[in-house]
């Protein structure tokens, strides 16, 4: 099918038996919302679709779906999901799945309607209060937007918590074509209760002790073994569910470091360069948290230079610089306010980096 990246999370939503989106229009992301309308899967598969009064409500729908259970997901787009991170933490915090869709435009404040990346750290540092960390993926098409949902509820419920698809308004507004997944049922009751049995549905209660979800603990110790707990978990994922694409790197000299609109920017800038003789490749995070860190480290001692490429003032490069831990020079080249590089900036910025050296 040819379809918006906005699109292709709707459709690709309903087919891997979403429960339930709650959700508040803004642009650049309206069409989330508005595909699902016009699909009307609450007649076909029985998933609830409600266009919620705000942000801060839409996020607590989620919070409470995801409590009992059910697969529940919500999109925004930057000043909205700015407005979610309290019930995020919250999420975070009593380890409750449920799936953020943010297609970024820019800031600071309300800004533009235009695409960015300058929500990076929000995102990937946790936005909301406390030691807490979300699973953050980065597509960089529509096909991926739509295989990016598939993936975000299945780590949501293996990992019990808030997943995040960070997208930006190129992504979610330009047409390509898409494969979509097969369909795939909704759960029965039966299944949720296997699979979930500490969620709060009554289901199996004459079996078991009923549970209960808070985030608050008035008892320090108890709550610093909750967060050393969420810790051990974090560095689980960590271990295991760090996802990346390489371009061109096995012979590279130099490496650009780029994810989502800016990776797609960066390709051309590669073969661009490649033509003129330079070796250059291109390293694209998938999981912006998990990090890349290890790969972007062997970079860092490969090559003479990197180069992160974003669409914001620089957010990403830091944490590259970390993983590099001063083994070669790491440069960032980025505009703001959504304003997009072109890919002959990115080949002059890397032209000068190496006639610098």
């Amino acid at each position: 099918m040819l379809l918006k990246g906005n699109e292709a999370i709707a459709h690709s939503a309903i087919r891997n038996g979403c429960d339930g989106f709650f959700g508040y229009p803004i642009t650049p992301q309206s069409e989330v919302l508005e595909t699902l309308a016009v699909l009307k899967p609450w007649e076909t598969t029985g998933m609830v679709v409600l266009q919620s009064e705000s942000e801060l409500a839409s996020i607590n729908m989620v919070y409470a779906g995801g409590a009992t259970g059910k697969c529940v997901m919500t999109s925004s787009s930057s000043p909205g999901v700015a407005l979610m991170q309290e019930g995020i933490s919250y999420m975070a915090a009593c380890e409750i799945p449920g799936l953020i869709v943010s297609v970024q435009r820019g800031g600071p404040g309300l800004g533009t309607i235009q695409p960015s990346q300058s929500d990076y750290r929000q995102a990937v540092y946790g936005g909301g209060n406390g030691d807490y960390r979300v699973i953050v993926l980065a597509p960089n098409s529509v096909q991926e937007m739509a295989d990016s949902v598939g993936e975000a509820f299945r780590l949501m419920f293996k990992w019990r918590m808030p997943v995040m698809i960070l997208s930006d308004g190129a992504i979610g507004q330009m047409m390509e074509k898409v494969v979509l997944p097969p369909f795939k049922p909704r759960r029965t009751d039966e299944e949720v209760r296997q699979q979930c049995p500490w969620a709060i549905n009554g289901l199996g209660l004459l079996s078991r002790k009923p549970n209960f979800v808070s985030s608050l603990e008035l008892d320090a110790a108890v709550m610093e073994k909750r967060n050393r707990a969420m810790q051990e978990k974090y560095r689980a994922i960590e271990a295991e569910e760090v996802l990346y694409e390489e371009y061109m790197l096995d012979d590279a000299e130099y490496a650009i470091v780029a994810y989502g609109s800016s990776s797609r920017i960066s390709m051309g800038a590669i073969d661009q360069l490649r033509e003129k003789g330079v070796k250059v490749g291109m390293l694209r995070p998938k999981t912006l948290w998990p990090f890349p860190e290890q790969r972007i480290g062997e970079l860092g001692r490969q090559c003479h230079a990197l180069l992160t490429v974003e669409i914001n003032e620089g957010q990403m490069v830091r944490d590259v610089r970390y993983a590099v831990a001063g083994q070669c020079p790491v440069e960032f080249f980025g505009h703001s306010g959504g304003v997009m590089p072109s890919p002959e900036e990115v080949v002059d910025k890397m032209e000068s980096i190496i006639n610098n050296r």
